[in-house]
């Protein structure tokens, strides 16, 4: 008999646990293994390497840095929120302390006018100065194991989220009754408290052909783990972008794309559930893409070499590795 593992948030009690332990390790001992990171990279990987890595930084040419910058020792564990702090604590801790460079964590969805290591960028071709970091990953990257194949879900677009921005509220009125979905607002104290329904677990999410995944602030948090599982996202095209390179997703390849105005969903939702080989093709193209996010060593590769690349280009530091000198 198998055992359904049962989907859970990640553990941020371990994640914080684990972040405040990083904190009392002095930090000479991880900029000696910096160059060995860096070093450590497959043959066989680099290209996709440095790909990914100049996908987050575009930076082409050298910089000047703005003195007004904060050093990286200047990071304290109150600027906005420990998830943003611990993340890029988790990157800077292997660079000498008196490099300078700037943050700003939270939803960003606008180009700073300094360069700025950001979690979310606007998907524009304007958008070289915001340098993307994997940040608040405890929340963000979040997998499932799905035990249900596609075809035998439910015939309904499920959703539930806070319902505040613009783009929400528009879907929430034109399909809140629609037969085919069953949305639910899961925040009270607004003018359309009548769309309120308890938040239910992941697992429930799961009985479902597709799961709505629009953008709030600025990424959709819930498409990673949608991606991950057998159901398929439905959502317009994505504005804003995130470590999880959202610019890169392909419409009815790696999910089911609607129009801004909504107006094709319920064609849409009509024509998969008509044929469902092409559903599960995207299903499996999605769970291929989210593949490459998880092994972690490669993770903390890149995450190094874009702030590597940062601290080369802006003549704070001689890179470790030749690309980008």
């Amino acid at each position: 008999m198998s055992v359904i593992k049962k989907n859970l948030k990640n553990n941020k009690f371990l994640y914080y646990f684990k972040g405040f332990f990083s904190l009392l390790i002095p930090k000479c001992l991880f900029k000696n293994k910096l160059q060995s990171f860096l070093i450590s990279i497959p043959n066989d990987k680099l290209n996709y390497i440095i790909k990914r890595v100049n996908y987050y930084n575009k930076l082409e040419n050298k910089i000047s840095i703005n003195k007004s910058w904060p050093k990286l020792s200047d990071l304290h564990i109150k600027d906005k929120g420990k998830t943003y702090f611990f993340d890029t604590y988790s990157i800077v801790k292997y660079f000498p302390q008196s490099l300078k460079a700037n943050f700003l964590f939270g939803d960003i969805n606008y180009v700073p006018k300094e360069i700025s290591f950001v979690k979310s960028r606007p998907i524009n071709f304007n958008n070289k100065k915001s340098i993307i970091l994997k940040l608040n990953k405890v929340r963000h990257f979040l997998y499932v194991n799905d035990n249900i194949p596609v075809e035998k879900k439910k015939d309904i677009l499920f959703g539930r989220a806070a319902v505040h921005q613009k783009k929400r509220i528009d879907f929430y009125a034109k399909n809140f009754h629609n037969p085919y979905c069953d949305l639910g607002q899961i925040n009270r104290g607004t003018k359309h408290d009548q769309w309120f329904k308890k938040k239910v677990s992941i697992d429930y999410h799961l009985k479902y052909k597709f799961i709505l995944c629009i953008e709030g602030n600025d990424v959709a948090s819930n498409l990673k783990w949608v991606m991950s599982s057998n159901s398929v996202a439905v959502m317009p095209k994505p504005k804003f972008e995130s470590w999880f390179m959202e610019a890169t997703l392909i419409p009815n390849f790696h999910y089911i794309e609607i129009k801004d105005d909504y107006s094709d969903l319920n064609d849409k939702l009509e024509y998969y559930i008509s044929n469902l080989d092409e559903l599960k093709e995207i299903s499996l193209n999605a769970n291929n893409y989210v593949n490459q996010f998880k092994d972690e060593k490669d993770e903390k590769i890149i995450s190094l070499l874009v702030m590597e690349k940062f601290f080369s280009f802006s003549g704070q530091k001689k890179s470790s590795v030749n690309f980008f000198r």
